[in-house]
């Protein structure tokens, strides 16, 4: 893979703002050729993707492979997933607000039962990314939700790799695994659309199936 991580662009620049402040402290400079953790001006070492915005600060210091397996959030990072195809994770999450709004927090019996009306007031909803295909194939993927003969959080948790050591650098990132192949199989057999093997390894990493972070990263793996 590129030296990004799955379902995340690498930053444009090492620039974080200080915590509790509105202006930017620039990161320190890491070593050329360097694609390991990175060190900020807090001090702290984070993957380089964490210092780009603070949005991604925020998201990689307190979310990003912490373990999920509450149904409606994995919903949610499913959808959010799904969105992202083709886009920045941090458009998303700048619009992550108005996609709980915009999908009724991501309660899979409500977005279940939306229809025509919904999706045209979706497609009208500058808040969200309006794109046809991947609203009604969030509705889609609501319904498979309520007609799986087994909770959305043991379906995707039973896809769950061994735990293996961090990656050093972010070229030891894979883009997909076996794992997320057969998790991706898993999903479409019940009924889910657009996810495929990168999307549903990206769906590992942010829900804590894998621990991506960098082997230096400040971030404290995860309880087994």
């Amino acid at each position: 893979m590129s030296s990004s991580v799955a379902g995340i662009e690498p930053p444009p620049a090492p620039a974080v703002p200080s915590s509790g402040s509105t202006g930017t402290v620039a990161a320190r400079p890491a070593a050329a050729g360097t694609v390991g953790a990175v060190v900020g001006a807090d001090g702290r070492a984070r993957c380089p993707w964490g210092l780009s915005a603070p949005e991604y600060v925020e998201y990689h210091d307190s979310e990003w492979g912490r373990p999920v397996r509450d149904e409606g959030e994995l919903f949610e990072r499913l959808t959010l997933e799904a969105f992202q195809s083709g886009l920045s994770w941090l458009t998303i999450l700048r619009k992550r607000p108005a996609f709980r709004a915009a999908f009724a927090g991501f309660d899979a019996g409500v977005v279940a039962g939306f229809g025509p009306a919904d999706i045209e007031r979706l497609l009208g909803d500058a808040g969200i990314v309006r794109n046809r295909r991947k609203i009604e194939a969030t509705i889609v993927n609501a319904r498979a939700v309520l007609a799986l003969d087994r909770p959305l959080p043991e379906l995707i948790w039973s896809h769950r790799p061994p735990r293996r050591a961090r990656p050093a650098i972010l070229a030891d990132v894979p883009a997909k695994t076996a794992e997320s192949v057969a998790l991706a199989k898993g999903l479409r057999a019940a009924g889910f659309v657009f996810v495929g093997p990168t999307t549903a390894y990206a769906l590992m990493q942010a829900c804590g199936l894998v621990d991506d972070h960098l082997a230096d990263c400040w971030v404290p793996r995860p309880p087994e």
